[in-house]
């Protein structure tokens, strides 16, 4: 089986060509342009293994000009995770790259794929789409995000709507809840905490830190993600992917705490605009037609984080 995976050298996309590879029948395309809050050399450091098979080809441009008639030839399945992400950066004049990366770059991918024999078009979308909601969200949920961000990737999701409506491209939506995990993106928290406390420096909470997220192992996540290629019934759906425990950021840092022997020096900051305050997914859905159950704690996956950051940074 032939896949396209865009974004493969992000966070996300690293880890699922690699799971995608250890089934020899599969061969990989990755397309990535090094954009985003991630610096090139951690994305090159992400790479390091797929580089190494000669199942995985990677190709280092930018969605908005490659050929993608050329891109796409002979492909059966395309992961879309592409994309600027981040609330917080995605607000005034900091909002075109977000327009042109989340929603063009989506219409131009769809609009190459609608012509070719691809099986499943598996689109990456975001928690951000919900806004806040009260208890567990289910994916009929009214939309309603927060954010410019949450907006350009739930436009994502009404063109790949119509293009399936319009056109019969087999379309696929997960929407993620706060991954984290080893080369977690260095602007979100976890990563921002545990290179703090071990550099001994100040941690800046946003908030109060009693705010609540849905952490996903990104294992977990990329199992979910990788599911998708051989279940039936799932064109047209769109699936939560949900972690296994939930806490607070103030929660969190006690964990981590814990787990470097070290006290956070934490300094509390105003809210963030366009950042709910609790988010929890409802996971039945992909529990029942992806067979997904995630299995990683929040201090395991913790921990596994902290051994990747004292490696990326030799410290």
């Amino acid at each position: 089986m032939k896949i396209v995976v865009t974004g493969a050298a992000g966070f996300i996309g690293s880890h699922l060509c690699e799971q995608l590879l250890t089934d020899s029948r599969n061969e990989v395309v990755g397309v990535d342009t090094f954009i985003g809050p991630t610096p090139p050399p951690l994305k090159k450091l992400n790479l390091t293994n797929l580089v190494k098979s000669p199942s995985f080809q990677f190709v280092n441009d930018d969605l908005l000009t490659i050929d993608l008639d050329e891109l796409l030839k002979d492909v059966d399945v395309i992961y879309h995770l592409a994309g600027i992400p981040g609330v917080r950066s995605s607000w005034g004049r900091d909002f075109d790259p977000y327009v042109r990366n989340n929603i063009v770059v989506t219409q131009r991918l769809l609009e190459a794929a609608k012509n070719k024999r691809i099986s499943k078009f598996i689109y990456a979308s975001t928690s951000s789409i919900y806004g806040e909601k009260d208890g567990k969200v289910a994916e009929n949920s009214l939309p309603t995000p927060l954010s410019p961000y949450g907006i350009t990737k739930l436009t994502g999701e009404h063109l790949c709507h119509v293009y399936q409506k319009s056109f019969n491209l087999p379309i696929i939506i997960l929407r993620f809840f706060t991954v984290y995990g080893p080369r977690q993106r260095p602007d979100m928290a976890f990563h921002r905490f545990i290179l703090q406390m071990i550099k001994e420096e100040t941690l800046t909470v946003f908030g109060d830190g009693l705010q609540s997220r849905d952490f996903t192992y990104i294992s977990d996540c990329v199992n979910g993600i990788a599911n998708v290629l051989h279940k039936d019934g799932l064109i047209g759906r769109t699936l939560n992917i949900g972690g296994k425990e939930r806490a607070t950021i103030n929660e969190t840092i006690s964990i981590l705490e814990k787990l470097l022997g070290k006290r956070a020096n934490i300094q509390y900051s105003g809210n963030i605009s366009g950042e709910p305050k609790h988010t929890w997914a409802d996971i039945s859905l992909a529990e029942n037609l992806l067979d997904y159950k995630p299995r990683w704690t929040l201090k395991e996956g913790l921990q596994k984080e902290i051994e990747y950051i004292r490696s990326a940074y030799s410290i």
